[in-house]
Parts: structure tokens; sequence; C-alpha cells
């Protein structure tokens, strides 16, 4: 045993923001647990944008990061240093992993980290790592409506027209302000980001990695899913309202484009028609007078 750096983490926990911020809560719910002792060290791939740097700059109490390099990205390659520690939880390349598919992605990284999900309570398995590690900036009055359309990958970003729809909805029948991640400059950090979110009355989202921040901050969320179930994501959110629009002809949890027919595909899925977006948005703007 080597102290504080028993429990290599290979790949923890991906390269995106969403399931870097799910991972994290894994980690913390397996350390709060018992399941992880010490600080383990998270051997990341290099090249992470400033932003996935500062996710993990603010987890760390939770573990040590280290560099895992890009020839030992994948499981077919041993990890040379694995003999300096106790226990090595190997997940690089999870994304391909089809037990990864088709699951609530926090029962994954438990999973792997030691510990039976069904043994979590609720409260550890939403993201409450994230906000007292994140000195929100000064924000304007609070109580804007942010809408966030585009995502990490184009099948599942919100086509123009249900962007357009939306904005014009929550313009015409909310009162409140209106932003927009589409006609916003990308936040210059992680405290901004999420001071954005938690100044928000209510989040209207495709990305899932904001879904995730509305849930660390306590912010009623509407989500729209098409490409996976929304257990898989958001089962453990109480003020997220999940819509499902699945798109027929493509693998359930597909997580790479293959051709642009699986972009066209997904998009459709939000169909021809949109006045079925008018009574779910305004039940979640019900819902957000009284979360």
């Amino acid at each position: 045993m080597t102290g504080a750096t028993d429990v290599a983490i290979l790949n923890g926990f991906g390269r995106t923001l969403g399931d870097s911020i799910i991972g994290l809560q894994a980690l913390h719910a397996a350390r709060t647990l018992g399941a992880i002792p010490g600080k383990p060290v998270l051997f990341r791939l290099p090249g992470l944008s400033p932003l996935i740097e500062a996710v993990y700059a603010a987890a760390a109490d939770l573990a040590e990061v280290r560099e895992l390099p890009w020839t030992d990205a994948t499981p077919e390659r041993p990890f040379t240093p694995a003999a300096a520690f106790a226990r090595v939880i190997d997940i690089r390349d999870f994304a391909f992993d089809p037990a990864f598919r088709g699951a609530p992605m926090i029962d994954y990284f438990l999973r792997h980290l030691g510990v039976a999900p069904a043994g979590v309570p609720p409260a550890l398995k939403r993201n409450a790592w994230l906000a007292p590690r994140v000195t929100l900036p000064p924000q304007p009055a609070a109580g804007h409506v942010l809408v966030c359309p585009r995502t990490a990958n184009p099948m599942r970003d919100m086509p123009d027209a249900v962007h357009a729809h939306i904005l014009d909805w929550l313009g015409t029948h909310t009162g409140a302000p209106v932003l927009t991640q589409a006609m916003l400059p990308p936040a210059g950090s992680l405290a901004e980001l999420c001071g954005l979110v938690a100044a928000a009355r209510l989040v209207v989202a495709a990305d899932t990695a904001m879904v995730h921040l509305a849930d660390a901050f306590r912010v009623p969320c509407l989500a729209f899913f098409t490409t996976h179930r929304p257990e898989w994501r958001v089962r453990d959110y109480p003020l997220c309202t999940p819509v499902h629009r699945p798109a027929p002809g493509l693998p359930p949890a597909i997580e790479f484009v293959r051709g642009p027919d699986d972009v066209a595909a997904a998009q459709a899925a939000w169909g021809p028609g949109l006045a079925w977006l008018d009574p779910v948005l305004a039940a979640a703007w019900r819902r957000s007078e009284n979360p």
C-alpha cells in the first residue's frame, strides 16, 4: 500500500464536461461510502480543453491528476506504472463498452469504483460535489431562462426551427429575460459558466452537460433527448423534466456519428410540426415557479 496514492483510475472520467461531472460525483460517492480510500490518482489523457481542466482542478481535493499518454489510451496496452498501486481501475475507452450504453452513467461509474448503485443514497447520485467547490462570480439579477441548443455531438443538437420556436414561446409567455448559448460568447471560465446556470430560473437544454450543471445548482430544467433514454442521464434529478423524442432507425444509445444519415435521423425525431412543444414549455415554466 502506498497511502494516498494506492488507487489509480485510468481515463477517469472521459473528455467531455458531462461525463466528467458525473464521474467525479461517482468518485465523491465512493469516497464518502469508503469504497475508495485516501486520495486516488486519476490518469487523464492529454489535450483537454481549459474548461475540462478547470473541472478537475475544482476537484483537486477528491483526486490527484496525472497525465495518461495517448499511447496508453486503450485497455489493449498494459499500464506500466500499475505496480506502484495497490489497485488499478481501468475505464479506458469506456464509451465503447457495451455496458456503458443503455445504463445510467452514474451507475456505470459507481460499479467500476466498487460501489453497488442500489446501496447509494439518492443524494449521492446527484451532482453534489460541484457547487461547494466553485466560487461564483457576482451575478446580475437572477431569474433568466437559459436555453442551450448545442451539444458536443451534432446528433443531439436542437434543430434551428426548434430553437427559434422555444425562444419565441419563452419571449411571448414568460416575461423573463431569455438567454441562449447560441448567441452568447463562450464562457471564459468554469465559474462563469456555473454562474450563468446558477442564476437561471429555468434551463432548457439539449446539452446534457448543462442539465448536469442545473442539477448541481438546483435549478429546474427541461431536457430533451433523442439518442438516449432520459433515465440513462437524469434519473436522479428531481428538478429535471425530461422529454424523450426517440429517433427511429438509430441504435439505442448511439455515441458516435457514423455519417450524415445519423444526424438527419436524430434531427427528424423532433418532428415536422412543433405544436407539441407548447404544452411542454408551459408545464416546465409552471414548475419553475414552484420548484
